[in-house]
């Protein structure tokens, strides 16, 4: 048999029963008290007709009942569907019908959106109010062991926000989530149970899931969480907390770096950051380190990859710019169209094999033989690899553009765009053009209180890249739409009504 990934919790419990290990503001956990709270979860589960093997839908932000529900469901040999709070009624009954969940635990705020979905779905919601959920899930008889599972079993569904059709369920075992932690603890951020992490991303996304929570849980270190991304909150619980380590995705460093440093509290705690989820722009990594005094590592992966595949090891020379190289145990590549090895420097799609790449779709058999060709999952993203095996995201494959035959990489465009001293963030977009197939637009947030124009803005990348890759089209917006991580949604991205053809 394998290890049950709720095992993280339990072996720490035994190990640190009256560390804190998960707080939200004034309200504490213990080690003790979350495997507690964990094991009357699961003694909660066969009360709604819950069975080994069942999927249950977890709809909740970061509050310390995330924990209690996620290592619960584990616990009892449940599979965890996470759900981004924001979904929508329709959005609610798609991903409990696709699983075939039956039970969801949905914050009470959330209800008007999560109760009709569950409806459609014929899947039972269990509300969860604070006070009220305490007295119900105490009242359940505690399941006390762990229910045995195979490595290959799967632990958690995770939903990928596709460009195109609707979301598939990545489907990661005990074995690659619990394989990924314990990678994160030993060999990239080398947490211990001194750290404490701030919690900022989502815990129903890959990232925030792995790499703070469960990381966090196995380390034995204290999780500090925000519910929502506030970049003054989050500086402020640095400082209360004493916070050692920070993960974000690049518009949360943005956003702290707007913060005016004469009001920015005290963050000499902090160890380490770590970047993901996106690409951080060089001219953001390089600001932050300087006025923060502390370094960033950027990583890279996949909700399909557990999610981490690559990193800035902290042991290693750290290449701004880069991905770095991939994580003990995998390899990665970049392979042209048809699957054969790309030279040193030049652009392929990055392909991944290792104990990190899931077991597959969900009950999608030909989206996973397309997705895994070869024995190698294919991620969509498009890089290159220098001479010291140092990988450097090009783009999305998916948000390639092509300019008259010429291929535009929309990163590069951005990169000299945040470079501007009034930029704070941009997002370059392929729009359709009758004559070159597809022209160059900029999308473009300024900081507070800046000033530039859109002609300014185009001649400062014009000046800067070649002719065919420049803004033909740039306008400003108030920000750019995002997702629950922050991380910037280009398909959300309203043109201007005279970019439209």
């Amino acid at each position: 048999m394998g290890r049950n990934l709720a095992s993280l919790l339990t072996d720490s419990a035994a190990r640190l029963p009256g560390r804190t290990a998960i707080k939200l503001d004034d309200a504490e956990l213990t080690f003790a008290q979350l495997d507690g709270a964990s094991a009357h979860l699961a003694g909660l589960l066969p009360e709604h007709g819950f069975k080994p093997g069942d999927r249950v839908g977890v709809m909740l932000p970061n509050v310390p009942y995330f924990p209690v529900v996620y290592y619960g469901i584990l616990r009892a040999g449940g599979v965890v569907v996470p759900m981004n709070v924001l979904l929508k009624e329709r959005e609610v009954a798609y991903y409990l019908g696709d699983s075939g969940a039956k039970l969801l635990f949905a914050w009470h705020d959330f209800g008007d959106d999560a109760r009709p979905g569950a409806e459609a779905a014929g899947a039972e919601l269990i509300d969860v109010v604070p006070g009220a959920f305490e007295q119900q899930v105490g009242a359940a008889a505690p399941v006390t062991h762990l229910h045995a599972v195979a490595d290959d079993d799967t632990a958690v569904i995770l939903y990928t926000s596709g460009t195109t059709g609707k979301p598939k369920g990545a489907e990661l075992t005990h074995a690659n989530l619990a394989g990924n932690a314990l990678t994160k603890v030993e060999t990239l951020i080398r947490l211990s149970e001194d750290d404490v992490i701030l919690g900022a991303l989502p815990l129903f996304h890959s990232f925030g899931q792995t790499a703070a929570m469960n990381a966090g849980i196995l380390a034995g270190a204290c999780l500090t969480l925000l519910p929502r991304f506030d970049a003054a909150k989050a500086l402020g619980i640095m400082e209360r907390d004493r916070v050692t380590v920070f993960l974000g995705v690049p518009t949360m460093y943005n956003g702290m770096l707007a913060v005016p440093q004469g009001e920015r509290p005290d963050t000499s705690s902090l160890r380490t950051c770590i970047s993901g989820g996106a690409s951080l722009p060089v001219e953001v990594l390089r600001a932050f380190e300087g006025q923060f005094g502390t370094q960033i590592l950027e990583g890279y992966g996949l909700s399909e990859t557990s999610p981490v595949a690559s990193f800035n090891h902290p042991d290693r020379e750290r290449k701004p710019g880069s991905i770095g190289t991939p994580i003990r145990d995998v390899e990665m590549k970049v392979v042209d169209e048809q699957g054969a090895d790309v030279p040193a420097g030049e652009v392929g799609e990055i392909v991944i094999r290792g104990p990190n790449v899931m077991k597959g779709y969900w009950q999608r058999p030909d989206a996973t033989a397309e997705a895994m060709r070869g024995g190698w999952f294919h991620s969509g993203d498009l890089a290159k690899v220098d001479e010291d095996g140092y990988f450097f995201i090009v783009d999305r494959k998916k948000d390639l553009i092509i300019r008259g035959g010429y291929n535009v990489y929309p990163r590069e465009v951005e990169e000299v765009l945040y470079e501007h001293p009034a930029v704070a963030e941009a997002a370059v977009v392929g729009i359709p053009d009758a004559q070159l197939g597809e022209e160059v637009g900029a999308a473009v947030a300024l900081k507070a209180g800046a000033d530039a124009s859109c002609e300014e803005l185009q001649g400062w990348v014009k000046e800067r890249i070649a002719a065919y890759k420049y803004p033909r089209h740039v306008w400003l917006v108030p920000e750019l739409p995002k997702g629950p991580t922050g991380k910037i949604l280009k398909r959300e991205i309203a043109l201007p009504v005279r970019e439209q053809t």
